[in-house]
């Protein structure tokens, strides 16, 4: 079990060819083998939104994968932001906004 410290939030926005390419069932396989909380959408300026919480070294493992994403997306930028933890446990896909 994971300390308080040691638990990480960010949400992540993914540029680039993401969108159509099969990016956010990467991203919720990726979290839930992780075992981390959180959720993914696509954003109408073509950008992939990823809320994503859990423990340090798994949210880091998590965000270099997002920075590759599946072989058919070509991630061109991505941001890092700190955020407050999901109310919910578990990763889901969220509507797209």
């Amino acid at each position: 079990m994971a300390e308080e410290g040691d638990l990480t939030t960010l949400r992540v926005k993914i540029e680039g060819y993401v969108q159509s390419v099969g990016y956010r069932n990467f991203a919720m396989m990726e979290a839930r083998r992780l075992e981390l909380d959180g959720w993914v959408r696509n954003r109408s300026d073509g950008t992939v939104e990823i809320l994503i919480s859990g423990p340090n070294a798994a949210v880091e493992t998590f965000v270099g994968l997002a920075m590759r994403g599946p072989s058919s997306a070509r991630v061109t930028n991505v941001e890092l932001h700190q955020a407050e933890p999901p109310a919910d446990k578990g990763f889901r896909r969220r509507p797209s906004l």
